[in-house]
């Protein structure tokens, strides 16, 4: 498997990423513990240097790391291909034990690497640089996930044999007792519609009283009924099949590549709507939180109505639900 072209070129990024980024560690490292903006020492000057060049860096890093899951993504529809059994990137996480912790690492990763570039944008705009060291102590910690998601990527795609039998979406979402989603079918569907609208509604009522926390809360509770909700019931209308609940076919051509738009509207939604929780750490600018909570209201609502248009329409069409 490590010989297809497209994990080819994402191990090759990732080893160039992981140089530059090790070359940033280092810096950062000296930065954290000697950075004093106050001192005029030789020193401080030369970290002063360090400091564009390394932010420079991880800036680069962090911003293509976020436009490389997406090909991440692409990668794994695309050698399901070649693995007996796999209708779709599903198959492929589920080919070792090592995909689905993966995948999870990936996603907070990108959240992660967002919340940096946040902070550093905070930090480049004050004049007396006050969040230096907290951007570079925070990029230590974001190495060392980065670190173990390498690890875990090259182990992955490692042990992915081709001619082994995987399993389908069909068998990995479904409601059967073997699934290890199953349990999640004992929900009924109007319990979860519910949950997730209702969810949504106080996201709405939190927006407009600006109660940072419930905000920041709410945002999580959303994000996970989201995904559950999008397995369980909307995804089923996207693919006009009851049984189908597949997350990752949405992502194919046959469906207008339509799960990039819903999970990227749902990212961005949610991202936004954690960074009230920094306020109190990096922005000082209240102007910059309204502008962060108007791309995070915007986002989710827009998911919602996407996700909630496709079993109108189904009806509308064919005068039943599925």
């Amino acid at each position: 498997m490590l010989l297809s072209p497209e994990v080819l070129t994402i191990l090759i990024i990732n080893i160039i990423f992981l140089v530059f980024g090790t070359i940033a560690f280092f810096l950062s490292t000296k930065i954290f513990l000697g950075w004093n903006i106050n001192s005029t020492s030789k020193k401080q000057y030369t970290l002063e240097k360090q400091n564009y060049l390394t932010a420079t860096i991880i800036k680069y890093i962090l911003f293509t790391k976020i436009v490389l899951f997406l090909f991440f993504v692409f990668t794994l529809d695309k050698i399901s291909n070649v693995l007996t059994g796999a209708m779709c990137a599903a198959g492929v996480v589920d080919a070792t034990s090592y995909g689905i912790y993966l995948l999870l690492f990936k996603l907070i990763n990108i959240y992660l690497f967002g919340f940096w570039l946040i902070i550093h944008k905070s930090d480049i705009e004050t004049k007396d640089m006050k969040f230096t060291r907290l951007k570079f102590g925070f990029y230590l910690f974001i190495y060392l996930v980065f670190l173990v998601e390498t690890i875990i990527e090259i182990t992955m795609f490692s042990s992915i044999e081709v001619d082994k039998l995987v399993s389908c979406c069909g068998t990995l979402y479904s409601n059967s007792t073997g699934s290890y989603l199953s349990s999640l079918y004992a929900f009924d569907n109007s319990m979860i519609l519910g949950v997730f609208y209702s969810i949504f509604t106080l996201l709405i009522i939190s927006y407009f009283l600006k109660n940072d926390f419930l905000y920041v809360i709410l945002n999580l509770l959303f994000l996970i009924i989201s995904l559950l909700s999008l397995i369980m019931f909307f995804g089923t209308y996207i693919y006009e099949l009851p049984t189908h609940h597949c997350p990752f076919c949405m992502l194919q051509k046959e469906y207008n590549y339509i799960g990039y738009i819903i999970y990227i509207f749902l990212f961005l939604g949610t991202f936004y709507g954690f960074i009230p929780a920094l306020k109190n750490i990096v922005l000082d600018i209240k102007e910059k939180q309204n502008y962060y909570y108007k791309i995070s209201i915007v986002s989710s609502t827009i998911y919602v109505i996407i996700v909630s248009l496709y079993p109108i329409v189904f009806y509308i069409k064919n005068g039943v639900w599925l």
